[in-house]
């Protein structure tokens, strides 16, 4: 699918937010500066205001590695790997040992190696144009015929 604008987008990541539940995992793929963390700014944010709660500031986890967010139902675990190097270092940090009753939203998540069961893999690329998004959806779990909807 193509995204034209930002507006686009948020209405996608409001589809996506639609339909999570605990112990859910979204990977986000993608070259720097395609939109993963404004894609999370947009879905957090929608749910926050959703359950009637202040929307507020979603930042890039890039040198912090998490960011979390609690909502009223649930957490979000928001995640960047990008500086981490390799499974054993991923490991060591035991980040996914914990809280499996969250939501977690992976950027760069390209090192894991751990089973998941709902996971829906969204794959953004830059597109012809410059404020167009090329968007591929891979889903397991429930996630599995998503495309959308």
């Amino acid at each position: 699918m193509i995204i034209k604008s930002l507006d686009q987008l948020n209405s996608f990541s409001q589809k996506v937010a639609d339909h999570l539940t605990k112990k859910d995992y979204i990977f986000l793929s993608g070259d720097i500066g395609v939109g993963k963390t404004t894609f999370t700014r947009y879905l957090i944010n929608y749910l926050q205001k959703k359950e009637g709660s202040k929307a507020t500031e979603v930042l890039s986890p890039t040198f912090n590695l998490l960011y979390e967010y609690d909502l009223k139902k649930c957490k979000i675990m928001h995640y960047d790997l990008y500086r981490i190097q390799n499974v054993k270092e991923l490991n060591n940090l035991g980040i996914f040992q914990e809280n499996e009753n969250a939501i977690k939203i992976i950027e760069w998540p390209g090192i894991i190696e751990i089973p998941t069961s709902d996971k829906l893999e969204i794959h953004l690329n830059y597109a012809k144009y410059k404020n167009e998004r090329k968007i591929r959806l891979t889903g397991t779990g429930k996630w599995k015929n998503f495309n959308e909807l």
